[in-house]
């Protein structure tokens, strides 16, 4: 049986425990091709053996040698993802990695579905749970952000920052949970309401959620405040808040 990442037994066998299971390792492996880049990226060494990228119930993610046991006890991730780190360009390895990921939790989903004799209608409204998040590579991409119906524009956030300077920034950051909503247009259904999403998890930002959300001033994208470890309070304390993407920038040789 696996571990859930902070130790305690893990064994999906409803449709809503599996998809948790998934819902869990995405976000780890988001996290790795994303907020945890630069230390994924030096964990990839080329020079070590075959290497994989696992995402786990927990939320947390490990690059190390695939299983031992013959047959595993779940589907595998691809193997040697550190070999090709220094063959291509950062971005475009980024990605690839993030499509052999989408592959892999789609096997370990679909595993487990197998596994505890989901039914047809199971295995159906497990996949649309499934299908309802953007994939790991629409997220690491940025191609999610382009499906989103609407999402909060410039003007938006324009209208947050306030204009004697970054110092009064992050205090006019914490006072809104979640990006601000744009104004009614006649005729807009409600189901529109929602705009944009994390740029770490990209999640959609629901209009009926209390969650603190967060806006880079560097790049302008908004970010749960858990994704990005960021409090309401720590918030108000930031002059200039730069998302761990723009701490992050480097020019590769």
């Amino acid at each position: 049986m696996e571990l859930a990442g902070d130790g305690t037994p893990f064994d999906p066998r409803t449709v809503e425990a599996v998809f948790r299971d998934f819902k869990g390792r995405r976000a780890g492996l988001i996290k790795a091709l994303t907020t945890d880049v630069e230390d994924f990226y030096q964990q990839c060494d080329p020079e070590k053996e075959n290497l994989s990228l696992y995402g786990y119930p927990g939320e947390l993610w490990e690059v190390t040698l695939p299983a031992e046991e013959v047959p595993p006890e779940l589907p595998e991730p691809a193997l040697g993802i550190n070999f090709a780190r220094d063959g291509m360009q950062e971005k475009d390895w980024l990605s690839l990695v993030a499509v052999h990921s989408d592959t892999w939790l789609l096997s370990v989903a679909f595993y487990f579905g197998a596994r505890f004799g989901f039914d047809k209608a199971d295995r159906k409204r497990l996949f649309t749970l499934i299908n309802d998040l953007p994939t790991i590579f629409e997220v690491v991409t940025g191609s999610a952000k382009k499906q989103t119906k609407e999402k909060p524009s410039v003007s938006s956030h324009n209208s947050i920052k306030s204009k004697s300077g970054s110092k009064a920034r992050g205090s006019e950051l914490a006072k809104y949970s979640k990006p601000p909503a744009k104004e009614d247009d006649e005729g807009v259904d409600d189901e529109e309401e929602d705009q944009g999403e994390c740029a770490a998890c990209g999640e959609s930002y629901v209009s009926a959620s209390d969650e603190f959300w967060i806006c880079c001033d560097i790049c302008e994208k908004w970010y749960h405040g858990k994704c990005v470890k960021i409090t309401p309070a720590r918030a108000e304390h930031i002059k200039q808040y730069k998302c761990p993407a723009c701490n992050n920038k480097r020019v590769r040789p």
